[in-house]
């Protein structure tokens, strides 16, 4: 392959003009002041689906969809009349044509320039689609495990209410049968009546009971679905999710994941529930501190598991509260409802492995959890 070397000739600038036009990735068109087509490069025709010939001479208008194409001829006169940019020297996202009448998302950037004496417009157009098809992918994945969440969320909140109530039942049920005893000896009508009602109610007490106990066995073998995953690309999908805007709150993220990690055998969603649910209480801990850092790693720990660690720096997590942090209802926050925290420790418990808090050496909190490497992941 030959090289350039020295300075361009005018011949050697069309060359290089024409190479560069043809070899662009992005469409390039070039119009007059009319708005009529001077230029359409290779990418362009690809983009838009028309051939240069159909376009060149032609008012590019039309490759702009309503409400774009009534006011591109407006917007370009009143340009040139007052000076008034607002796309030429900015650029914007906005709506492309194709021939087939089918529309896609694009960035149009748009500069001006002379050709002799006469005024010319170049666009440089870059297709959005698989940006914004990949945006709705997150989107996707946020609901579903929004979803995830509430479901979850709902189980171990029934979960919990049906332990918290099976004693206060078993306790008026031994009310309620000691109070029948007592009346038994009572011949009187009225007490006669007062034992029926009591045996009634203990029956529909002891259903209660049943009922409870049926709903916690149901939700307590609940297995989680697995299948054989990369946990690193999980972390990395977690992490787009679950700190959604923040830079915007001047969050640093660090991410560092071991290349040396193999395949596992976990439910992905739940997993990625439970990074995303750390994720987003080590971002609500950091609201009143100035240093605000998340590391996020992965590693092997000896000697047959996997370890996620999220790290922050936060104050900490208050010595009091340590040993109740993975407790149902047990939260700092003044709208939280606590349980979090159960939520992530059950489906960690559920895949196998174990979920625990310790201070951040550089300050604030680690969470870290663990999953088994199985014999069939190993495989």
């Amino acid at each position: 392959m030959g090289e350039v070397s020295g300075a361009l000739t005018g011949g050697d600038y069309d060359i290089l003009f024409r190479t560069v036009i043809a070899t662009a990735v992005d469409g390039i068109v070039v119009i007059d002041a009319k708005g009529h087509a001077l230029l359409f490069n290779g990418a362009a025709e690809r983009l838009f689906g028309y051939p240069a010939e159909e376009i060149l001479g032609h008012n590019i208008s039309m490759l702009m969809p309503e409400p774009w194409r009534a006011q591109h001829d407006r917007y370009l006169d009143n340009y040139i009349q007052t000076g008034e940019a607002r796309i030429i020297g900015i650029g914007r996202e906005v709506q492309g044509r194709r021939k087939d009448g089918s529309t896609f998302p694009m960035y149009l950037s748009v500069g001006e320039g002379r050709l002799g004496d006469a005024r010319i417009f170049l666009g440089i157009v870059h297709d959005l689609t698989r940006h914004k098809g990949q945006e709705e992918r997150v989107r996707e994945l946020q609901n579903e495990l929004l979803h995830a969440l509430r479901l979850t969320a709902m189980g171990q909140l029934t979960s919990a209410l049906a332990h918290e109530l099976n004693q206060p039942l078993t306790a008026v049920m031994n009310y309620m049968n000691a109070a029948r005893r007592g009346l038994g000896a009572v011949e009187d009508p009225a007490a006669v009546r007062a034992r029926e009602l009591l045996e009634k109610a203990v029956d529909q007490t002891a259903r209660a009971g049943q009922i409870i106990r049926r709903l916690r066995g149901f939700i307590e073998k609940k297995e989680p679905n697995r299948s054989l995953e990369d946990l690193n690309a999980s972390v990395q999908e977690a992490v787009a999710l679950g700190l959604v805007g923040a830079a915007d709150r001047n969050v640093k993220v660090m991410v560092r994941l071991d290349p040396e990690l193999p395949p596992l055998l976990f439910d992905r969603i739940q997993i990625q529930q439970v990074i995303v649910n750390l994720l987003q209480n080590a971002a609500e801990a950091m609201e009143e501190v100035e240093r605000r850092e998340i590391t996020i790693a992965t590693a092997l720990s000896a000697p047959d598991g996997v370890e996620v660690i999220v790290a922050d720096t936060a104050p900490g997590v208050d010595a009091k509260m340590m040993p109740r942090l993975f407790e149902p209802f047990a939260t700092t926050k003044s709208n939280g409802l606590g349980m979090g925290l159960t939520i992530c420790r059950s489906i960690v418990e559920a895949h196998g492995g174990r979920l625990w808090a310790v201070p951040n050496p550089g300050g604030g909190a680690q969470f870290r959890f663990r999953l088994p490497m199985s014999i069939e992941a190993e495989s």
